[in-house]
């Protein structure tokens, strides 16, 4: 008899613990750009640089590999740029251990032209709120395939896709800023700003019309000096715009998440756990 119930102990033990939240580990995953993953010394400087910033033993930390058609599925349809399978350098790691607050760690030296702020901006814009997302090349690039696999981590974590029409926004967010940065003198955490200052007001008064989304950037770049052409301004406004469109589906998906934090709380799930256990075993 007391086999059998343990043995039901168990399979409820197993119920009670959400599907990603098993252990803390599976609370993070790394995406290796496949260039990475397929050269042992790139993954080695990737993998020392998550070891050394987000002090996360790596060997039961599950892994993705982002190949350049998942790449190219949406810079295609946003640039027109296709990569090769040697083009895909950019790695990152997503921790929601601590998942308080949004947090994005750069590795200025390898990710040239995508700054931090960029990454929190455009996963904001997907209604990614919180985690530590921690990103880095074994050798200098821009950092824009990069989102593709932070999204993905977050998806693998929590079990919830995000809408496709939502990680088209967030991804058009990133290249339209990196093109500006690229072809011009602004600098890119100015840039950054202004799309937030400006995606604020377009939320909080709902804008939806183009010509507006337009003119609220030309007074944001008066306001802080920032010198960007009429052609840059148009493809924020398209940006932003396209943003503010998908912005019922970015809610959705925001809800789905938090259902999945929040309906079963793993710390106390755990202490749950144990003292079945205690009262099974003792």
């Amino acid at each position: 008899m007391r086999k059998t119930i343990v043995i039901l102990a168990l399979i409820l033990i197993g119920m009670l613990i959400p599907i990603g939240f098993a252990t803390s580990d599976t609370q993070v995953v790394i995406t290796y750009g496949e260039t990475t993953h397929n050269n042992a010394d790139y993954k080695n400087t990737v993998d020392s640089f998550f070891v050394n910033n987000a002090g996360i033993d790596l060997k039961n930390v599950d892994s993705k590999i982002i190949t350049a058609s998942d790449v190219n599925k949406i810079s295609s349809s946003i640039t027109g740029k296709t990569y090769s399978s040697n083009q895909i350098f950019s790695s990152a790691l997503v921790d929601l251990n601590d998942n308080d607050q949004l947090a994005v760690s750069v590795d200025k030296s390898k990710i040239t032209t995508i700054t931090g702020d960029m990454y929190m901006s455009a996963l904001k814009s997907a209604g990614i709120t919180s985690g530590h997302v921690y990103v880095t090349s074994p050798v200098t690039a821009t950092g824009e395939s990069a989102l593709a696999g932070i999204m993905n981590s977050y998806e693998v974590v929590t079990d919830v896709e995000i809408p496709e029409p939502v990680k088209e926004a967030a991804n058009n967010e990133i290249y339209t800023q990196a093109e500006i940065v690229k072809n011009s003198d602004v600098d890119a955490d100015e840039l950054s700003q202004l799309v937030d200052d400006v995606k604020e007001e377009v939320q909080v008064n709902n804008v939806t019309d183009h010509q507006t989304i337009v003119n609220i950037i030309n007074n944001y770049t008066i306001i802080n000096n920032i010198n960007i052409t009429d052609v840059d301004i148009e493809n924020l406004a398209d940006s932003i715009e396209q943003t503010q469109n998908v912005q019922a589906e970015v809610n959705n998906y925001q809800t789905e998440v938090s259902d999945v934090l929040n309906s079963t709380d793993v710390d106390s799930t755990v202490n749950g756990v144990e003292g079945l256990l205690n009262g099974l075993f003792n």
